[in-house]
């Protein structure tokens, strides 16, 4: 095929998660269910949160903008998705094949750096009590939201202008759901060492240092409960960081899950079904975790519904 450099008006082909149209019918029941759930399940937590005055703390506050990056990182591949299968086509344009990875990157690496805020105001909550309120003021938590968004911002845009350099065939096959960009720059036909080489550096980096910060503020959390001489202090005092360890862990499997999957199988379409984990049933699960494991949420949330059957 003639390689030549994608402009307005070219298409990438998007292959799915099966060709076969018999599964098409249980495929787009299935991930409209998970979407949907999804959705309404993130938009209560941030309901809840946000019509109970107790809720008003820095750990919520974190959990809300969860919950509204969540609903837009699954917004970002699944509806295009349903569309495709609702209208047997799998067309994506260069433009809006762009727009996906963009936007799927940045807030991807939101999920990941409000995972790391999280851990850290934990930490002050729990190593430093009296300083809590000193130390995560409404000030410092808008910055360090602001903060996460400006800088995977800046990292998603350098590789949506690199991206941009390269060149692609003509009617471009795509093996996966969604433009991932491994499976973009691994379809190009011109070179991609430069691009390689950033994603290298900035997976490491963007990858590293909230691991390294997540693991840092939960070996100091431990640390001061082993000091604690009550049993009940130390229940109470870690309780609060169990739903966080529960979502934190099911983010870093899930992504380890479809690293070891991709290096072992070496199959793009087993690396695209073991993708759907992390970006369509995290999400999904996200709202439940927080609500079943966390009395507070649960109270509001009782709150809530009891306020709003009593008005109907």
């Amino acid at each position: 095929m003639e390689a030549e450099n994608y402009t307005e008006g070219s298409e990438f082909l998007l292959l799915g998660l099966s060709a076969d149209p018999e599964l098409q019918p249980f495929l787009f029941g299935l991930f409209l269910s998970m979407y949907l759930v999804t959705v309404l399940g993130n938009l209560l937590i941030i309901l809840t949160i946000t019509s109970d005055s107790h809720l008003h703390t820095p750990m919520y506050f974190f959990l809300s903008n969860l919950s509204f990056v969540d609903i837009c990182f699954t917004s970002t591949t699944v509806p295009k998705m349903l569309v495709n299968i609702q209208t047997h086509s799998r067309d994506i344009s260069y433009k809006g094949c762009l727009t996906q990875m963009y936007f799927f990157m940045i807030l991807g690496g939101l999920d990941n750096f409000l995972l790391t805020v999280m851990a850290y105001d934990r930490f002050v909550a729990i190593c430093h009590p009296l300083h809590y309120t000193v130390i995560m003021n409404p000030r410092l938590c808008v910055l360090l939201v602001l903060m996460s968004w400006f800088i995977i911002s800046c990292i998603s845009l350098v590789h949506i202008l690199l991206i941009t350099h390269l060149t692609f065939s003509r009617g471009t096959k795509i093996p996966h759901f969604f433009c991932e960009l491994a499976q973009i720059l691994k379809l190009a036909c011109s070179d991609i060492l430069i691009n390689n080489i950033y994603l290298y550096v900035t997976t490491a980096l963007v990858c590293m240092f909230p691991v390294t910060g997540i693991l840092y503020s939960y070996s100091k959390i431990v640390s001061s409960l082993m000091k604690m001489s009550s049993t009940a202090s130390k229940y109470k005092a870690f309780s609060t960081c169990g739903s966080h360890l529960c979502v934190v862990s099911l983010f870093y499997g899930t992504a380890m899950g479809v690293y070891l999957s991709s290096a072992m199988t070496h199959s793009s379409r087993g690396s695209s079904i073991a993708s759907v984990m992390y970006t369509v049933v995290t999400p999904m699960l996200n709202p439940f975790i927080y609500t079943l494991r966390n009395k507070d949420v649960k109270g509001a949330l009782g709150r809530l519904l009891t306020r709003e059957v009593s008005c109907l």
